[in-house]
């Protein structure tokens, strides 16, 4: 079969696609057939070594996928030969097959198709995680989103208006904000042309977020927390400036503030219920028009490392996918 293969540390462009041998399914594993592959920031810091755990050279990069089940493992009861499913793994996505735990695998629910599938379980599960699960967002309060039209953003966007909460979404021109209007947003803000800190207090009435979603980190993370509002909550979710903030931590004693860490891959793997329960609301929202995965690219596996090269130049609104068999 044919894989994406990281042989060493580095950029997009040192990724090789070449013939490796197909995978085979042990007890307890299911051998899919991979239609699709969701591409997400991590897999730009992976692949050179700098995300929070450092897979074994070579490898092959991706997480979340959606396929065909192609053959089961002894013991196996969960899925059967044929079923359409996604699954989230820690690596080995990026692949025309790929072995996973029978535990990682769950049905698609009816009528969904390949790209959305495979588009749904990081950004969506890290953004629930974060917004429902660690800053408990309720209805009528405010929530601003930094990187608000990538993916983790829209989706961060879609769960707050589904818990009733008024949404900002920040992002850095006006064709992105367009997108998260689009998504539901109520308000956005361009910090590339207008001061942040003025525009939150202006978009707030000066009483500031109750929660502040921040994938970027940056520039944008001490402006952003010194704006929120009193008890707020302040969620910690990536980097995609490629710079880690430095927050005085008298900011959170002046406004009574909490930082709040969100890692969903280690929530998945400790709160395995939890993110099961999870995942069924957002089939739920799903099912009901809340929440709509917006798919804006779509590449081969030898086009893997320009996907990477536009996630990491933040040249992406919502998600894109790489399909092996394209």
């Amino acid at each position: 079969m044919k894989a994406v293969v990281c042989k060493a540390w580095g950029l997009p462009d040192s990724l090789v696609v070449e013939q490796v041998a197909a995978p085979v399914a042990g007890p307890g594993q299911v051998l899919l057939d991979v239609k699709a592959a969701g591409v997400n920031f991590p897999d730009v810091l992976i692949i050179q070594g700098k995300y929070q755990f450092k897979p074994e050279l070579p490898f092959t990069p991706g997480s979340e996928l959606s396929g065909v089940v192609g053959a089961l493992g002894e013991g196996v009861t969960n899925v059967k030969l044929g079923d359409r499913v996604i699954a989230f793994t820690a690596q080995g996505a990026f692949a025309q097959q790929i072995v996973v735990p029978a535990q990682a695998v769950m049905p698609m629910p009816p009528g969904m198709d390949f790209d959305t599938a495979a588009a749904i379980t990081l950004t969506y599960g890290t953004s629930h995680h974060a917004v429902v699960d660690r800053a408990a967002l309720k209805a009528g309060e405010t929530m601003l989103v930094l990187g608000a039209a990538g993916g983790v953003g829209l989706a961060a966007i879609e769960i707050g208006k589904a818990l009733g909460a008024r949404v900002i979404a920040a992002a850095s021109s006006d064709e992105k904000l367009a997108v998260c209007r689009e998504h539901g947003a109520d308000a956005t803000i361009n910090y590339s042309t207008e001061d942040l800190r003025e525009a939150i207090k202006a978009a707030t009435d000066g009483k500031g977020p109750d929660v502040i979603y921040d994938p970027v980190g940056g520039i944008y993370a001490e402006p952003a927390f010194r704006s929120i509002g009193w008890r707020g909550r302040y969620l910690v979710v990536g980097f995609a400036n490629g710079e880690i903030p430095k927050l005085p931590l008298n900011l959170t004693l002046l406004k009574g503030a909490s930082l709040m860490g969100v890692f969903w891959g280690e929530f998945a793997k400790r709160e395995p219920k939890a993110n099961l329960a999870a995942m069924r609301e957002l089939m739920g929202w799903l099912a009901e028009g809340k929440i709509r995965p917006r798919i804006s690219g779509r590449y081969t596996l030898e086009q893997t490392a320009q996907a990477l090269n536009d996630m990491a130049a933040r040249k992406v609104t919502g998600k894109v996918v790489i399909v092996p068999d394209a």
